[in-house]
């Protein structure tokens, strides 16, 4: 894939998360880096976004902000006669448990929810009481590879 466009949650932004570790990835590649496509919480938006990438033939790869955005940029690509990954790549994040489901089930971002809420219950503790928090073991989060994401198809 030449580049990978955005599809980003309302959450994202700033320093650091999502939106910079993609930004940061194809700055790192030397990939041309496109317009962000911001979108709300709900499919319906996330479905408004696909149509616009669906619509520009150069798009080969969509990184969406989560599993859920991910199910309406999908459906919009398939309403467009786009195959998935065939025409377009697309991953999620979160790692929902119905992504391995999908057809084609999708890859995505898989994150250490539970670890994460622990560390954060920990800090709270400690601020509270004015104890030490030690650094939190958090397990990085780690790609998926299913069937939604390969090379795209030469022209």
């Amino acid at each position: 894939h030449r580049t990978v466009h955005h599809v980003a949650i309302p959450s994202e932004g700033g320093a650091g998360g999502r939106l910079a570790g993609w930004r940061d990835a194809l700055g790192e590649s030397g990939a041309p880096i496109p317009a962000v496509l911001d979108c709300g919480w709900d499919i319906a938006s996330a479905y408004a976004a696909g149509r616009r990438l669906a619509a520009d033939p150069d798009v080969t790869a969509i990184l969406c902000g989560n599993d859920d955005i991910a199910q309406g940029v999908r459906r919009a690509l398939y309403d467009a006669g786009k195959a998935v990954p065939g025409d377009v790549s697309i991953v999620g994040f979160d790692d929902i448990p119905g992504s391995a489901y999908w057809t084609p089930a999708l890859t995505t971002v898989r994150m250490d929810f539970a670890g994460l809420g622990r560390a954060c219950f920990h800090a709270a503790v400690a601020e509270l009481t004015g104890q030490e928090q030690p650094e939190p073991a958090l397990v990085a989060p780690s790609l998926v590879v299913r069937e939604s994401t390969g090379s795209p198809r030469r022209s």
